[in-house]
């Protein structure tokens, strides 16, 4: 009798983590909230451990990653659609010191990537909008190069924040993660400068 009976609640034990693992791979379907509502935009640099120093499990955040963290047109895109059709009321923006967008002078990307086509007025910079070119822009506005880490986050959260297609509800932070530390901070705090240097 006792065997039957722990047999009907691992039955059920299964069931339950049946029934969850449905709700969470099809709660969009179901209309089931995440637990974070959240959009992470982030550098694509593989020392970047995003879910880890944000503390998030898989399935809590929509995590963007492209070439230094930049808040480009997809990004608004992406943004806007999960912000307007997915109930995601916050956006964190993570860049990071040492990051390859600000490793080349501006030059030698010019040249570098100049040098990969004949004409670069003739590459399609959306492969769904063929007719979608740099025209008369700059190169370097199209890759965003970085000068300046903190002032780069800060930018990219000004972004968001003034974006016509993100809904003013939405909350838009901004954090510079130190490689050399494995730490997350706000964009001006350098806590490192504020105690290597003497004040005069």
């Amino acid at each position: 009798m006792s065997s039957d009976h722990s047999h009907d609640d691992y039955h059920e034990r299964v069931d339950t983590d049946v029934d969850d693992r449905d709700d969470w791979a099809r709660r969009r379907r179901k209309g089931i909230p995440t637990d974070e509502n959240l959009l992470v935009v982030a550098c694509m640099d593989e020392r970047i451990p995003v879910e880890d120093v944000l503390g998030l499990d898989l399935g809590d955040a929509q995590i963007y990653r492209n070439a230094g963290g930049k808040v480009t047109d997809d990004v608004i895109r992406s943004a806007s659609l999960t912000t307007n059709f997915f109930d995601t009321d916050e956006i964190l923006v993570v860049n990071h010191t040492d990051c390859g967008m600000m490793s080349a002078p501006d030059e030698a990307v010019r040249e570098g990537m100049a040098a990969l086509v004949d004409d670069l007025d003739d590459v399609t910079i959306d492969p769904s909008l063929p007719e979608l070119n740099l025209g008369d822009a700059d190169l370097l506005d199209w890759v965003k190069m970085t000068d300046d880490i903190d002032a780069a986050c800060a930018a990219q959260v000004e972004h968001l924040r003034e974006s016509e297609l993100i809904p003013d509800g939405v909350t838009v932070s901004g954090y510079v993660y130190e490689v050399e530390s494995g730490e997350l901070r706000r964009p001006g705090e350098r806590v490192a400068a504020e105690i290597s240097e003497r004040r005069a």
